[in-house]
């Protein structure tokens, strides 16, 4: 499987574009939070509306997840918390979202919303936990925008902004790659990194830059090659494989 993962697009539509017109090229496009820009002049309904059609214009050429990042949480959940409620509206173009799962005979990928309380956060935990049941012998592969604390992808250059649980669950589970986005510099900052390993654990971070072409990873499940293409470089390293 040949995947294509960004993140943190932030309302930035000639990066919405861009990934719209190579949909096509890839088996799975991957897009880890942080879809609107809270910093946006542009109404927070206008955005979702846009950012909603942009994401059944990449679902009608290729499978595409998408997950919640903290600028994408617009109402309370039945728990009271703060969450991306309009999302799952990209489930009626066959968009896989927060809460769901991409099942096929050799992957299982597990998509996980941004959680913003406790009880988010336990669902999470349980949503991990059930997946695990269900995994067999394939190759698991987490989107959950944080990456991971204390880790070179979530290093801003000055500071660790990174989820300790997700830490924790990695640790617990063992899957084989995590796909984030959130911290937008850690892929262009001394000590940074668009790759680290915890464990057997590969975790990425595409990282945010400007421009029309935003910062992206492409990864192969078959050959277990990931590659991370910038304006600033290209990198590639292996992590597993099918």
């Amino acid at each position: 499987m040949r995947i294509l993962m960004v993140s943190d697009l932030h309302y930035t539509l000639k990066q919405f574009d861009w990934v719209t017109q190579v949909a096509s090229e890839y088996d799975l496009v991957v897009v880890a939070g942080d879809h609107l820009s809270i910093a946006s002049p542009v109404e927070p309904d206008a955005q979702i509306a846009v950012v909603l059609e942009y994401l059944a214009r990449m679902a009608a050429q290729t499978t595409v997840i998408a997950c919640s990042g903290n600028h994408d949480l617009n109402a309370r959940n039945d728990l009271g918390e703060r969450a991306a409620q309009w999302l799952p509206e990209a489930r009626a173009a066959g968009v896989i979202v927060d809460g769901s799962a991409l099942s096929r005979d050799d992957v299982l990928i597990t998509v996980c919303p941004w959680w913003d309380g406790e009880g988010s956060r336990e669902r999470v935990g349980r949503q991990l936990a059930d997946d695990a049941e269900t995994l067999g012998d394939r190759l698991w592969i987490w989107v959950y925008h944080s990456p991971p604390d204390a880790s070179p992808t979530s290093w801003t250059g000055r500071r660790h902004y990174g989820d300790e649980d997700l830490v924790k669950w990695i640790e617990q589970h063992r899957p084989a790659a995590v796909l984030c986005g959130h911290v937008h510099e850690s892929p262009f900052a001394a000590n940074g990194n668009w790759i680290d390993h915890i464990g057997t654990t590969a975790v990425f971070n595409a990282g945010r830059q400007r421009g029309a072409v935003p910062s992206r990873i492409e990864l192969d499940t078959r050959t277990g090659e990931a590659t991370w293409w910038s304006v600033t470089r290209i990198d590639q390293e292996s992590f597993a494989r099918t």
